[in-house]
């Protein structure tokens, strides 16, 4: 019976230490995150709003959690290629996505998504919200949107609209103007946001909901017309530009929104830590100047509150995809 008794004292004080270096050892391993460089994946070509938050932010993360941040960009279907290269990805935090809200619309506008955003991935937080701007290309000869409106009806069917892709939010953007301003303007998707501005400056398309990221150098060339902006309250940058809701369009309201997430199963202090990088990265004075700067407005919130506003956005787009009548192409 003594020996039984030695054996288990003996037992017991093994499993503490077992026990104490395993805490030992996820403490060590939360302190040495990030241990080499992370990587964000862009789904959208250079230049558009996504890939120019994800680079304005990665050089001061950098600076914050002392290794390289380096952004690479994954274009195709509306973003879904790289929400797909992070899903599969090791959840270690060294993976991260900067998402555009029309990523989170394809579980919405497809019967069968390839991905589900709750089940696939980690919300670290939101990012930026920003606006779109109504643009038209110089030789489509109207002022203001009532003007527009007047055009676009007397032409169903002959106006061509630029967006980032199927589904995606500027995409939507005028699918709702259609419903409100009972127009039928034709979908014409490109690869990303960029393309669609260029392309509406350079009169492949009519019309473009263009991020003011996209389209500010080519208001400034004269290369296209702004003629109203798309959130219910005006733009620093365009001071000028109305609202659609002010146009005639009463109630008009439709932006984006820029956030950063993980892997899921990535583990929570890694999660923890860069919200945490994020957020006071955020509230520096020179980044929401740089943000602002480019039509986007710096906001930022905790993965919870996060989740919520992901399934508002399903809930809220499901509903105009389904009066839109729109399909997956």
């Amino acid at each position: 019976m003594r020996r039984w008794i030695i054996a288990a004292g003996g037992m017991r004080r093994i499993v503490l230490a077992l026990v104490q270096g395993a805490i030992l050892s996820t403490s060590t391993w939360a302190q040495e995150y990030p241990g080499k460089p992370v990587r964000i994946i862009v789904g959208f070509p250079p230049g558009g709003g996504t890939d120019v938050t994800a680079r304005m932010l990665a050089q001061k993360m950098s600076d914050r959690i002392g290794q390289p941040v380096l952004v690479e960009n994954r274009t195709g279907a509306a973003g879904a290629i790289s929400v797909q290269r992070v899903a599969t990805s090791p959840p270690d935090g060294y993976t991260l996505l900067m998402m555009s809200s029309s990523s989170i619309l394809q579980a919405a506008l497809t019967a069968r998504p390839q991905f589900d955003i709750e089940r696939d991935l980690a919300p670290i937080s939101v990012v930026t919200i920003g606006p779109f701007v109504l643009v038209v290309h110089p030789s489509i000869p109207v002022a203001g949107v009532k003007e527009l409106v007047a055009f676009a009806r007397a032409r169903p069917g002959k106006l061509e609209n630029g967006s980032s892709g199927v589904g995606g939010t500027s995409h939507l953007a005028g699918e709702l103007f259609n419903l409100m301003a009972k127009t039928r303007l034709v979908h014409v998707p490109y690869k990303g946001g960029a393309e669609s501005v260029v392309a509406a400056a350079s009169g492949e398309v009519a019309i473009c909901f263009a991020s003011v990221t996209s389209a500010l150098p080519l208001f400034r060339a004269n290369r296209l017309k702004s003629l109203a902006v798309t959130t219910l309250v005006r733009v620093s940058l365009l001071p000028d530009v109305p609202t659609l809701d002010e146009s005639g369009l009463r109630g008009y309201d439709h932006s984006t929104w820029f956030s950063l997430l993980a892997p899921a199963g990535t583990p929570k202090h890694v999660v923890a830590r860069l919200n945490g990088e994020l957020v006071r990265a955020l509230g520096t004075s020179d980044v929401q100047s740089a943000l602002r700067n480019t039509g986007l407005e710096p906001f930022s919130t905790s993965p919870a509150q996060m989740v919520t506003m992901i399934r508002a956005e399903i809930e809220k787009n499901a509903r105009l995809i389904a009066l839109a009548g729109l399909k997956s192409e």
